[in-house]
């Protein structure tokens, strides 16, 4: 659009408010005779598209003038007289902003032979990464919602200029490392019930294996088609696929190289009037790639946080799977928990059992499994087990299918016989208690399975965690306080002449600094 400048000039000279000023003044005097003028060519969705390119202009120039007067009332004469000196006067730099990048100039002091640092930078948190907060919010949120390329897509639809893909990667990496550490400084919920559910289950997503990395890394040619068409892709590479063998996966072969994730989904039940429980109330997941132990832990954590100690005589109840080794983990970071074994789980062994003997969907295999079922619901376990005893007792010891009949009637009474204790339903239903995972499946579809399980996603352990993790915290509702921690949390380490970039590509997680607990 004629008439409209896409930068912002660098000042030659650290004094530069008045020129700003007037440049300022200048571009909002050109908006609005751009808006005075004829506009009747135009719609409403073309002036909005127009409309962005004035008001970034006059957002970066804003953002100059303001980092020119933050420059100007910054007082360097304490850092001078403790030793400091000034190494640089006036050094450029340039942040890239919501409306676009912006150049500017601070300072740069230095003590002896070691590092330097910027004190404009401390005082604005301005991180070695190149791009304002605003920007990092913006960006990493969204990435938890969609795949990298999608956001550079959509943010540079919206804002003109988008980060790098690789760069949008980094600094969701960098903000997911931080994630653990900001939920062990949060402090007890309010208005929580009487009364803790824990609801644990898994899901899986799919990794690159070291095959899939090592082609990610290599160097990528570009052949044009032999018909020289522009934008031909059909036959490029068909030459080289020529020649390639591809071996063809066997049935049941596991394509996804899926690696585990556990989830946690924490949250109370208030009793009411009425005499049942309420809820949920204060509802939060967590999870983690890696040793199950980990998350775990962090329901202990979280649950004791919470006011359920070790100790606490309130209740709380503990939803999972039939899964032994679950259980037991469990059970020993909360001694006197409820367990619960999923409805679902155990109605399914059911009708597994039923097939058996009935083809699948009749109306035989419903008549069979209805009064099983009922005992089961009514937590009549006892008269359960005995029933189906009865019916292994009543199969013929030969015969066509006669010993599969047997053998899973045998499996689902051993199941049941060992998790009697978890399948109290009728006691359960009384006192108005949870009775299946749904509450955790649905975050395993929609926190994991929606973000991280896609068709032809591929992830490594760094970005998969940060993900999972930062999307945990979106969902909860705290992310405006993850980041404005983060955001103290640095701006103390710059002012101790830290310096601090958020961008990374390890997995690992940075141990929690002391001014992160003062901070929260």
């Amino acid at each position: 659009m004629d008439g409209v400048d896409r930068t912002v000039a660098v000042p030659d000279r650290p004094d530069q408010v008045e020129r700003l000023e007037g440049e300022l003044r200048d571009g909002l005097e050109r908006l609005l005779g751009y808006l005075r003028q004829d506009t009747g060519s135009l719609d409403l969705e073309q002036l909005e598209r127009e409309l962005w390119k004035w008001v970034a202009q006059v957002y970066r120039l804003s953002v100059a003038l303001f980092l020119a007067v933050r420059h100007r009332q910054l007082d360097l004469g304490g850092y001078l007289a403790a030793g400091w000196r000034v190494k640089v006067a006036f050094a450029r730099r340039t942040i890239k902003t919501l409306g676009g990048p912006v150049t500017f100039g601070r300072a740069y002091l230095r003590r002896g032979r070691g590092h330097g640092w910027f004190p404009l930078d401390a005082a604005l948190g301005l991180s070695q990464d190149g791009f304002s907060w605003r920007v990092i919010d913006a960006v990493t949120r969204l990435a938890t919602r969609v795949s990298y390329q999608a956001v550079r897509d959509i943010v540079g639809g919206l804002w003109g200029w988008s980060p790098s893909a690789e760069a949008i990667e980094g600094l969701v990496i960098g903000l997911g490392r931080s994630a653990a550490a900001f939920l062990a400084t949060q402090g007890q919920l309010a208005g929580d019930g009487e009364v803790l559910v824990i609801e644990v289950d898994g899901k899986a997503a799919p990794f690159a294996t070291e095959a899939e990395l090592a082609a990610r890394r290599r160097k990528r040619t570009r052949a044009g088609c032999p018909c020289g068409r522009a934008g031909c892709r059909r036959h490029r590479r068909r030459s080289r696929r020529a020649g390639r063998v591809r071996k063809r996966n066997t049935r049941g072969h596991n394509s996804k190289n899926g690696r585990s994730a556990t989830l946690v989904v924490m949250y109370t039940l208030a009793r009411g009037p009425d005499g049942r429980l309420h809820g949920p109330i204060n509802k939060k997941v967590w999870a983690q790639f890696g040793a199950r132990r980990a998350a775990l832990e962090w329901a202990r954590l979280q649950a004791t946080r919470r006011g359920f100690g070790p100790d606490t005589t309130r209740l709380v109840q503990i939803v999972v799977d039939g899964e032994r080794c679950l259980r037991q983990q469990l059970a020993d970071l909360f001694a006197n928990a409820t367990f619960t074994l999923d409805l679902r789980h155990a109605q399914e062994r059911l009708w597994k059992a039923g097939r058996q003997f009935h083809a699948e969907a009749s109306a035989a295999l419903e008549a069979w499994v209805q009064p099983l079922q009922t005992l089961l619901v009514a937590g009549r376990i006892g008269e359960l087990l005995e029933r189906l005893r009865a019916i292994q007792a009543a199969v013929a010891s030969r015969g066509p299918g006669t010993k599969a009949k047997r053998d899973v009637l045998a499996e689902q009474i051993r199941y049941i016989e060992e998790r009697q204790d978890m399948m109290q339903y009728g006691r359960y239903r009384r006192d108005d208690l949870v009775l299946a995972t749904g509450v955790v499946e649905g975050a395993c579809r929609h926190v994991l399975g929606e973000r991280l399980d896609a068709a032809g996603m591929r992830w490594t352990l760094a970005g998969a965690e940060a993900v999972l993790q930062l999307r945990c915290l979106e969902r909860n509702g705290d992310w405006n306080a993850f980041l404005g921690w983060v955001i103290r949390g640095s701006t103390t380490r710059m002012r101790q002449h830290t310096p601090v970039q958020i961008r990374r590509r390890s997995p690992a997680h940075d141990p929690p600094p002391q001014h992160h607990q003062q901070a929260a």
